[in-house]
């Protein structure tokens, strides 16, 4: 083509495929004679056309009610499916030639090729009564070859029921009729409808419609095959242009054609394509071929966000959420965020989530987000139906917005010279076992090769899901490619919490074969967000830190790099711990505090007797210290990390004894005497108020205060009495300008000082008798 402009490529590649095309219908109809077909139910006998009233009474008393998925669950709920369904088992169906023909001719004109054949396979006998309907839904595929549904309504005297089928924006409404069988075939991926029967009985039978042969064409001949072929070119050699920048950044790694009709990944298959994506998908197959390049498919998670607003909103700047459910097959249908303005389009992000494995021809799990310059299609996602929408009314900082989620089959096409790095950017557990093998093969110098060309990526394995996984192969990989480089390069993106015990060989073996220095800096890199201020303590962290004795003794052989190894991880997990933990020891003692701290006391047992197994005297000495802080809330730690060490002793000896002397100290103290209403207020503020806040709260006997405050003054001094906890009931009394605020101690200052010396001689007891501390 000779076309330099960024994006010119993929989009008059998505012009060819429209124009490659006879438009398809996604339903068609065909109306059949009476005599098209006949029918017997065990119970009921013969069926006569049209349907009599009499007829449909018996078909009711064998019926039950129809049921519906949603998600995993299997639903009666007759505000979204009121129907009667006859047991498949007791319908009789013989169909005629022209029924035959009848749905050769709807193959047809659903676009699939002559040499393919749809088979009928009875689903259900369904009969709906005056009033009864099914709400808007999606049909799943319930067998590997199902394509389409079939819906034959049988003559019957009604009005109303009519099937209404969307596709794509268009809407149309079939109608059953009293003389006539009439048919309805529609893709699978259709959403539709029953509306409510007005009057009268509607008789159907539903069929699964099954493909037999492969629903694409031939297309080695097309004439738009060199043409297709030339703007894979152009396209996979034209640099793209980076956001908010004139500069250009390398030509797109890839290039994903978006087809028009939505699978799920049980459908996947390109032998099962629909209407014009079969022939599209054939003709790009070929033209892959023709520029060099692999192609495969894939489903694909798209995210549209718009700017838009609800026309019904009011100049008060109303605003609501809207979430759509997800259409499962026979599952009730979504609202119609139709009604909100579209505008501008925001932002796009396309996710492919499933791909047919290139050699394995087999479905594989995947994730790889597409840029928007790696992304074409003929229909625009905009024109489909999405599976879930959020509309976001005003919220102050930006406007209205409107999210739609669609998902969509796509063909993905890369040069055939960039093949490794393109399928291990969406998988990078397939790209780990393909190094290894290929190492342990004797071809280290390809492997290694192969290796480099992930470097402009490979930061992001860290995010990929199944982390402990991928790590495990990683580590394989690292030792089986014998480079130190590569082997940092491959380890780096992940985080030292994802190393389990059962990674502890796969370590040694590395800290053997490059060294200690090379095992050190590896650490380094895998706890830079561990630094104290940046991690927050987060779940997975703690979690991890529970297991660190097992990980290091995986680790620990006594002389090897690996030992030292063990007690680097010791010495950076406690330098984040105490780091973090350490400055929040000062302070009162909340419950929020006490349930945060005793929830720490496990990751801090495990840090104690990970560096009790490897002798890190200087850990447990900043331990204990840290556990001696002064205060409730450092005494609070050590008992939790007490209890969490079980029937483990090393290491733990000086803690129990701490803490014990602590708690005698406490109890030595004499009690509150009952008329001692003094309370302390923490020091967190300097402000007039709290001055004032503070004076009323030290004076042992003044027990209330009337203090006639405003409305900010109020908001803080109600935030330092709750955040304190402290045992003051604070109420506003709304009388005169400004409003008082009426401050009172309460008998909670006493109810828990008496717990809290429970508490300490509950504890004091538990360490006599489990660590036979000396009181």
């Amino acid at each position: 083509m000779g076309d330099s402009v960024p994006g010119m490529a993929r989009e008059r590649l998505a012009e060819l495929l429209d124009a490659s095309a006879e438009p398809a219908a996604s339903s068609v109809y065909r109306k059949l004679p009476k005599t098209a077909l006949s029918m017997k139910v065990d119970g009921v006998g013969p069926l006569r056309f049209p349907v009599s009233d009499e007829q449909a009474v018996q078909l009711r008393g064998l019926g039950r009610r129809a049921r519906f998925g949603r998600g995993e669950q299997t639903l009666t709920d007759p505000e979204v499916r009121d129907t009667w369904e006859i047991p498949k088992k007791l319908v009789r169906v013989k169909r005629t030639e022209a029924f035959a023909t009848a749905l050769d001719g709807m193959r047809q004109e659903l676009g699939l090729p002559p040499h393919c054949e749809l088979t009928p396979e009875l689903h259900s006998m369904l009969l709906y009564e005056t009033g009864q309907f099914f709400v808007a839904h999606q049909d799943s595929e319930k067998d590997d070859a199902m394509v389409a549904t079939l819906v034959v309504t049988l003559p019957s005297a009604h009005t109303g029921g009519e099937l209404v089928i969307e596709h794509q924006g268009q809407t149309k409404k079939y109608r059953g009729l009293k003389t006539a069988v009439s048919l309805v075939a529609f893709y699978a991926d259709c959403r539709h409808q029953v509306l409510p029967v007005t009057a009268g009985n509607r008789v159907t039978l539903t069929y699964n419609l099954l493909l037999a042969g492969d629903s694409q064409d031939a297309a080695a001949g097309h004439p738009l095959v060199s043409e297709l072929a030339a703007c894979l070119l152009t396209h996979f050699d034209t640099p793209v242009v980076l956001p908010y920048s004139h500069r250009r950044g390398d030509p797109p790694a890839r290039l994903a054609y978006l087809l028009d009709h939505e699978y799920t990944a049980r459908g996947l298959s390109w032998s099962r394509l629909k209407g014009s994506d079969a022939t599209r998908s054939a003709l790009l197959r070929v033209a892959a071929e023709r520029a060099d390049c692999e192609i495969t498919l894939a489903l694909a998670e798209i995210q549209e966000t718009w700017d838009a607003y609800d026309p019904d909103e009011d100049e008060d700047g109303w605003y609501g959420e809207y979430e759509d459910e997800d259409p499962d097959d026979e599952g009730s249908g979504s609202a119609d965020d139709r009604d909100y303005v579209l505008q501008d389009l925001i932002e796009t992000s396309t996710t492919l989530a499933h791909w047919i494995g290139p050699e394995t021809g087999r479905l594989e799990d995947i994730s790889l987000d597409l840029s928007d310059a790696e992304v074409a299609s003929t229909t625009p996602t905009a024109d489909m139906t999405p599976y879930s929408s959020e509309y976001e009314g005003y919220m102050g900082n930006y406007g209205n917005t409107l999210d739609r989620w669609y998902r969509r089959a796509a063909l993905v096409i890369w040069p055939r010279s960039q093949g490794f790095a393109s399928r291990a950017e969406a998988s990078p557990g397939w790209a780990l076992d393909e190094l290894k093998t290929m190492a342990r093969a004797g071809k280290s110098a390809q492997a290694r090769e192969a290796a480099r060309s992930l470097e402009s990526f490979w930061h992001a394995a860290g995010r990929y899901p199944g982390q402990t996984e991928l790590l495990g192969k990683a580590l394989e990989a690292a030792r089986e490619l014998n480079d130190a480089q590569i082997a940092v390069m491959l380890l780096r993106p992940f985080a030292l919490e994802r190393l389990s015990p059962g990674h502890g060989p796969a370590v040694a073996g590395l800290a053997a074969h490059y060294g200690g220095t090379w095992i050190d800096a590896l650490l380094h890199d895998w706890t830079e967000g561990w630094r104290p201020g940046s991690y927050g303590l987060a779940k997975t962290p703690l979690e991890w830190l529970e297991n660190l004795p097992q990980l290091c003794a995986a680790l620990s052989v006594e002389g090897s790099p690996s030992t030292e190894a063990a007690r680097r991880i010791v010495d950076l997990s406690w330098t984040m711990f105490a780091g973090q933990v350490g400055p929040a020891l000062d302070g009162p003692l909340t419950s929020r505090q006490a349930s945060w701290l005793t929830a720490l006391g496990a990751p801090c047992c495990g840090i104690i007797a990970a560096a009790a197994w490897l002798g890190s005297t200087d850990v447990l000495k900043d331990a204990h210290q840290l556990a001696r802080t002064a205060g409730d809330r450092a005494h609070v730690l050590a008992m939790s990390t007490l209890r969490a060490a079980g029937t483990r002793r090393a290491g733990f000896g000086d803690l129990a004894v701490n803490c014990a002397e602590r708690i005698q100290a406490s109890l030595a103290q004499p009690q509150r005497a009952p008329d001692n209403w003094s309370i302390a207020l923490p020091t967190e503020c300097e402000c007039e108020l709290c001055e004032v806040l503070g004076t009323f709260l030290r004076h042992p006997e003044r027990r209330a205060l009337d203090w006639p405050l405003a409305k900010d003054g109020r908001r803080h001094v109600h935030g330092r009495i709750d955040d304190a906890e402290l045992p003051v009931r604070h109420e506003t009394r709304r009388q005169g300008r400004p409003y008082t605020l009426v401050l009172t101690k309460t008998e909670a200052l006493f109810e828990r000082e008496r717990l809290a010396r429970e508490r300490h001689e509950a504890d004091l007891a538990w360490l006599t008798n489990e660590w036979k501390v000396s009181t």
